[in-house]
């Protein structure tokens, strides 16, 4: 899965959404293409979205309610996606069982006792 270096918000169509990038010259790719209220911030460190939203959540962008509704819902989203791609533990090893091998048989014939009457 990808990680990204800036998260924030911005405004598309009246409706706020959560982007993600990898520097902060996206701004120029989001009012081209008519996003206002743009709002980015450079991450500590490369993180995946699921990782990005959670960080929005500690971030002056989070007392903003219009912003807040927007990270809350794709954070739901993206921590459900991670739990759903986060692999599974291996299932136990299942033994077979095993027919002796013909030598095997020979040695276990060959140290039985011969019972004589």
């Amino acid at each position: 899965m990808s990680k990204y270096t800036v998260a924030g918000v911005s405004k598309l169509n009246g409706e706020f959404k959560v982007r993600f990038a990898h520097d902060l010259m996206y701004v120029k790719g989001l009012s081209k293409a008519g996003n206002t209220d743009i709002e980015l911030l450079e991450a500590p460190s490369a993180m995946e979205k699921a990782e990005l939203t959670e960080w929005l959540k500690t971030t002056p962008l989070y007392a903003r309610p219009e912003f807040k509704e927007a990270i809350d819902t794709r954070s739901v989203m993206y921590t459900k996606l991670a739990k759903a791609k986060a692999p599974k533990a291996p299932k136990a090893a299942k033994l077979k069982k095993v027919k002796a091998t013909p030598a095997e048989k020979l040695a276990e014939i060959a140290s039985r006792e011969v019972v004589t009457a």
